[in-house]
């Protein structure tokens, strides 16, 4: 584990930071830069403020967690800059992209921007003190929580809610940073309001009979019978897992934990792909080869690196030896396929047989990098390897 440890902090200090410290902070115009391809190249300016928000949280974190850097706290500080001047629109919403200089391109059409809002903002002002930060995310919370109160009141790009049903998606944003938040701030209703989005993901879209995790259910947690109703997200599930984990570990919940423990196997060895390895994007439920989900069959980098830190938080809980096999395999298998070693960062998406696509990834119309999932699951695969080899 110490070899593990050490292994982290070279790939998070040695390469990914860097590479995004080169090639991605937009210092005249503020924020990063996120259409570039694996090279560094830069294919457009535009701004997603769902990766703005999560980049805010990623060097925010860095600080706090891995080391009081001048350099970390100084992108965070023109990334909170840029997005307090151009992220909400006159409702208080966070949009959902801008141009390089803020000018809006699509506006509040997912509310998952306003979530990682909260995250980043949390962060910042941990890191800063920030009233600004601690303002932003507090009106963010009760804007918010107007809108979660009005099933269908609110967008959620990239992904649409079947009328009349909920999405896992959103309990999980909210569940771990209204935690944060009210955690952060002592605040007894934003926890509970964290805890309640907690349970409804155990209770409602956990299914134990079926050993998986529902992607969307109808308002009462009872099963939607089509197609995307039976949609399972594995790396969503056991990212979920991982961030109830933590409220429950907060709340001395040990039975709750164990349930959480049990669904993050339930998962892995559901999307494991038998036959070229690494783990699927989307099955579904009932088994059918026809599953209700973009690329259900590609093979994208955010799952397993979702997977390698639940994993080794699992292990941390129970002390049972299937988590560091599951967490080696998946290790092996991501080191193997995803890195670009001559230039320090991670392909985001590999076909079926885990092999480079051949089209252009800039011709996705998503960001090419994201600065979120491979350094946040780094800084939490060091904070639990720390605490397992101390």
């Amino acid at each position: 584990m110490k070899k593990l440890l050490s292994f982290y902090e070279g790939e998070l200090l040695d390469n990914v930071i860097p590479w995004w410290m080169e090639h991605a902070i937009d210092w005249e115009n503020g924020g990063i830069l996120q259409f570039i391809e694996d090279d560094g190249t830069v294919v457009s300016q535009d701004k997603y403020l769902w990766s703005q928000l999560r980049a805010l949280y990623v060097w925010s974190a860095l600080y706090n967690n891995i080391g009081q850097r001048h350099e970390w706290i100084a992108v965070a500080e023109q990334i909170c800059e840029f997005v307090l001047a151009y992220g909400r629109d006159d409702q208080g919403r966070w949009v959902y992209w801008v141009d390089k200089d803020g000018q809006v391109k699509e506006g509040a059409n997912s509310i998952y921007s306003d979530g990682f809002a909260i995250m980043g903002m949390t962060e910042y002002a941990k890191a800063t003190g920030d009233q600004r930060a601690i303002q932003a995310a507090l009106e963010t919370y009760d804007n918010v929580q107007k809108r979660l109160a009005v099933p269908g009141s609110y967008l959620t790009a990239p992904y649409t809610i079947p009328e009349g049903a909920k999405a896992h998606g959103v309990s999980m944003i909210f569940s771990t940073v209204f935690h944060e938040l009210g955690k952060f701030l002592d605040d007894a209703e934003i926890l509970q309001a964290g805890y309640d989005h907690a349970v409804q993901i155990m209770d409602h879209f956990r299914k134990p009979e079926r050993k998986l995790l529902l992607e969307y259910t109808l308002l009462d947690g009872s099963e939607l019978d089509t197609p995307v109703g039976r949609a399972v997200v594995p790396g969503h599930a056991i990212e979920s897992m991982w961030f109830v984990i933590h409220i429950f570990r907060d709340r001395r919940d040990k039975e709750r934990i164990a349930q959480a423990i049990e669904s993050i196997k339930w998962h892995i060895e559901a999307c494991w792909d038998p036959e070229f390895g690494g783990m699927l994007l989307a099955i579904d439920a009932d088994g059918n080869e026809e599953v209700a989900w973009e690329h259900h069959d590609k093979k994208f980098w955010w799952p397993h690196t979702e997977a390698m830190y639940a994993l080794l938080l699992a292990y941390e809980h129970c002390g049972e030896q299937w988590c560091l096999e599951w967490h080696d395999r998946v290790h092996e298998w991501a080191y193997a396929h995803f890195p670009v070693p001559e230039h320090g960062e991670w392909r985001m998406r590999l076909t079926h047989e885990g092999k480079v696509p051949e089209e252009l990834l800039s011709l996705i119309p998503l960001p090419i990098k994201d600065p979120f999932h491979l350094p946040r699951a780094l800084m939490m695969c060091i904070e639990v390897l720390g605490r397992l080899t101390s």
